[in-house]
């Protein structure tokens, strides 16, 4: 069976999708499922990971008490393309969402209508930036499989006005707070359901431009006023989250819940602590590298850490097989899933990844401008406000992306091996190789002295960036 997502929406809209994916395990117990993620929080920007100063106690705890990945990467240097890695496993180019601000395609199956085809009940509570969070438009949460949301169209300060499902609502307090609270709110509905649920919980922290609630800026108040903001920002979404993971076992809910934590990209610059050479936006190491931890009481029983390399993109073939599920015609993913690493199975990673930052600019996104305005609208009497907010263009396949030209900065990580492609004016390309394992920080080019690694790494990148041009093209979408 090919089904492009129109036909598979329509199956799910018929209820015979859950019987075609479930695969004969369809009364296998699933696990509840909380995949949360902050907004711009290098690999560093966490205690447990040896920052001198950052307070993360409840970060630090669960890296303590569950599983810990040393060696995560986001799919992409910047926010929007990551998260569309985690909702599709697939690279975000493939789909068009080449910067901040770009869109999923609606022509996409996502892991929240994958998952919600199986009998989950889902939520999308926080930062979305995958689209707008407007009625009508055709990759907001609701148009992408979520049942519930509370959602900004990008990153948000305390007090925001959010849209639940497509209504302006304004909501007091500390962002991550406001956040985790919507969140726990749907959870406690969902708790002691039949059906299991999947809560996506996306912080707007810390993304510039930091502004900490008072008492956790209070924490860092020997240090100057902006690292006092950035450090307090951390330490409330510290705070969040570790009311939202005692939450689920004041429920009693948390053996039988996944939770699942990273963080969209690498560090900042000036202020954030990377997890190598570069920072937020690029392809090296500290653009990449980013915190990342799983609990799951009932099946992970004791701490340990990974240290394979593990990618946004292998978040969706993960819950998918703990799930039980495939997808019918299912278009080609970049990540794998990590099943054998959370059971302690998997020494190396089979496959390599990919990284590719296409050189075009992002795009303006400010969710308390569009929030405000929307929020005008709606008590105007207008549910939708201004329509060019909509992006309706969102799944427009008219552009022929040329096949055998790669631009801007491409990176083919195969352990330890780390090969880059950059070319920033057409035909002018230049390799760099580096020896991770060695090098961590990635200085000494290795592109002369390693021809033939050099030569293997080149056929890998260049057979995935066609893969990629073609998804881009839409040929994964043919039926």
């Amino acid at each position: 069976m090919n089904l492009n997502r129109r036909q598979f929406v329509r199956l799910l809209a018929s209820g015979l999708a859950a019987r075609a994916m479930a695969c004969g395990k369809s009364r296998r117990v699933r696990p509840n499922i909380i995949l949360c993620m902050a907004d711009d929080q290098g690999w560093g920007d966490m205690g447990y990971n040896g920052h001198p100063r950052l307070k993360t106690p409840n970060f630090d705890s669960m890296a303590a008490e569950a599983l810990r990945f040393d060696r995560f990467y986001a799919a992409a240097p910047v926010c929007s393309p990551t998260r569309g890695s985690v909702m599709t496993g697939r690279h975000p180019n493939r789909f068009g969402c080449f910067k901040w601000g770009y869109t999923l395609r609606p022509q996409e199956i996502t892991l929240s209508e994958a998952l919600k085809s199986a009998g989950y009940v889902t939520g999308h509570f926080g930062k979305w930036h995958l689209g707008s969070v407007r009625q009508g438009c055709p990759v907001n949460p609701g148009a992408s499989g979520f049942d519930r949301w509370l959602s900004a169209p990008n990153f948000f300060d305390n007090d925001p006005i959010l849209s639940r499902e497509g209504r302006a609502e304004p909501i007091e307090g500390e962002s991550s707070m406001v956040t985790v609270n919507a969140a726990l709110e749907f959870i406690r509905g969902q708790t002691g359901n039949s059906s299991p649920f999947f809560a996506v919980v996306w912080f707007g922290s810390p993304h510039l431009p930091h502004r900490a609630a008072g008492d956790q800026k209070a924490l860092y108040s020997d240090e100057p006023d902006p690292l006092a903001n950035f450090y307090g920002e951390i330490s409330g979404m510290d705070r969040a989250f570790g009311r939202l993971r005692q939450e689920l076992r004041t429920l009693g809910i948390e053996k039988e819940t996944l939770l699942w934590y990273c963080s969209d990209n690498g560090g900042l610059p000036n202020v954030g602590s990377t997890g190598g050479r570069g920072h937020k936006g690029q392809i090296y190491e500290g653009g990449l590298r980013v915190p990342a931890l799983l609990e799951w009481p009932g099946v992970i029983s004791k701490p340990r850490s990974v240290s394979l390399p593990c990618n946004t993109s292998d978040i969706y073939p993960t819950l998918l097989e703990i799930a039980g599920m495939s997808v019918p015609g299912q278009p080609p993913l970049d990540g794998i899933s990590l099943v054998p690493a959370i059971r302690g199975q998997m020494s190396s990673r089979p496959a390599p990844m990919g990284f590719w930052d296409f050189p075009v600019h992002g795009i303006r996104t400010p969710s308390a401008e569009f929030m405000s305005e929307l929020l005008a609208a709606q008590k105007a009497g207008d549910p939708v406000g201004d329509r060019s907010r909509l992006r309706l263009e969102a799944g427009d396949l008219s552009r022929h992306y040329p096949e055998d030209e790669f631009p801007g900065h491409a990176a083919w990580l195969d352990w330890p091996w780390k090969l880059h492609r950059i070319e920033k004016e057409p035909g002018a390309v230049i390799w760099e190789l580096y020896h991770l394992e060695r090098d961590p920080l990635e200085r000494d080019n290795l592109i002369s002295s390693e021809p033939e690694q050099a030569r293997l790494l080149k056929t890998g990148l260049g057979k995935w960036q066609q893969s990629v041009i073609s998804s881009l093209n839409g040929e994964d979408y043919q039926s």
